[in-house]
């Protein structure tokens, strides 16, 4: 069946496009103007996806819970946070324990898989009247693992709990997660080739499809799309959020590797190629911050995907994982201060998530003004 839409492409003029996406009758999407922001816009707080004894996590909860609460901690001190559990109850008294301000939590109960609300929250945007929560799919990274619970949380969040403020869209018949897609808010999205045109997750539909959907969906002008880089023993197909992020609309910091017998050296040379050759909307090269590569981080012989790019953007702070590399944890702490200057940089012990293949922007959903 067909999918077909009107893509605004500036002023009044339109252009329609078909794809072969979805079961149902060919249907016309009417669309006002869009805009996707980007992570360093005004936010009203971030979600968590709270570990338990039903998750990856079970065998090590006692390691990660103190690792979420010190994310916890350095959010809730500056903006609001949510976070989603299955018992609440039983939850808010450990977040005290734990030292997290919980005047400023909203505690909300829903059943979950797992813990990486980067993928399965809701993605924010904007338009003339007001904020649009698009549910996208969430079949665990290509069919990788369990998601039916986690695929019902932010339709939870919207429509029953309401702890979310937005107009809901359902957008369930497209795959799609937070984390492989990077946005600079002025109409220019960052992906990769790897993540969103893995057959398990829009098989149906080609490059060209999807990038008509994304520019539809977000209000797009352009896709930059990386053919290269990936970390071993990553779940995602390369997410671009462990790869390259936006820093502003004109800088991007991107992990690098400067040891030519390390697996990733050539990769992710290639891939420093194809950001030297990109370009910002004005035509100009963007200002490129390459974060130090951490050393391997390996459990039970495999080696774990350990990025200092897994970083998170409030409104006054800027969060980022550190692995206890203590040379590696700083130069990658001095990289995002000269990327941020006018916010306080805060390195986090994210060593007990990336042994279940994540960091911290993976377990983070920030949420724009007028949200939670």
């Amino acid at each position: 069946m067909g999918y077909i839409a009107r893509i605004p492409q500036g002023g009044t003029e339109e252009k329609s496009y078909q794809a072969s996406f979805g079961p149902e009758a060919a249907i016309q999407v009417e669309t006002r103007a869009v805009r996707l922001p980007a992570e360093w816009e005004a936010q009203s707080g971030v979600q968590l996806t709270w570990p338990h004894a039903d998750t990856d996590w079970a065998g090590m909860l006692d390691e990660v819970e103190p690792c979420f609460a010190a994310i916890a901690r350095a959010i809730a001190c500056r903006q609001r946070l949510l976070v989603v559990h299955p018992r609440p109850d039983e939850l808010a008294p450990r977040l005290a324990r734990l030292g997290v301000p919980t005047d400023n939590v909203r505690l909300v109960a829903c059943d979950t898989n797992d813990t990486w609300a980067r993928d399965h929250g809701a993605l924010s945007v904007l338009d003339a009247d007001g904020i649009r929560l698009q549910d996208y799919m969430f079949n665990g990274w290509g069919l990788k693992f369990p998601a039916d619970k986690d695929n019902l949380i932010t339709r939870h969040l919207v429509l029953q709990a309401h702890a979310l403020r937005g107009r809901y869209e359902n957008r369930l018949g497209f795959v799609l997660e937070g984390g492989s897609i990077e946005s600079d808010g002025q109409g220019t999205l960052l992906t990769t080739s790897r993540c969103l045109l893995s057959p398990n997750r829009n098989g149906q539909l080609n490059r060209t499809e999807i990038e008509a959907y994304l520019r539809q969906a977000f209000g797009l002008e352009r896709v930059l799309w990386l053919e290269h880089g990936y970390l071993a023993g990553d779940d995602t197909d390369s997410h671009v959020d462990t790869l390259a992020r936006f820093c502003d609309a004109r800088t991007i910091a991107y992990v690098s590797c400067d040891a030519p017998g390390d697996e990733h050296f050539e990769e992710l040379r290639k891939m420093e190629r194809e950001l030297q050759s990109f370009r910002t909307i004005g035509g100009q090269p963007y200002r490129l911050l390459p974060l130090p590569l951490p050393d391997p981080v390996v459990e039970d012989g495999q080696r774990l995907p350990a990025t200092y790019a897994n970083f998170l953007i409030l409104n006054d702070a800027v969060l980022y994982p550190t692995y206890r590399q203590a040379g590696k944890d700083a130069e990658a702490g001095r990289l995002l201060r000269e990327a941020f200057p006018g916010r306080e940089v805060i390195g986090i012990d994210c060593s007990p998530l990336i042994r279940q293949h994540g960091s911290l922007h993976c377990v983070t959903m920030q949420y724009p003004a007028g949200v939670i």
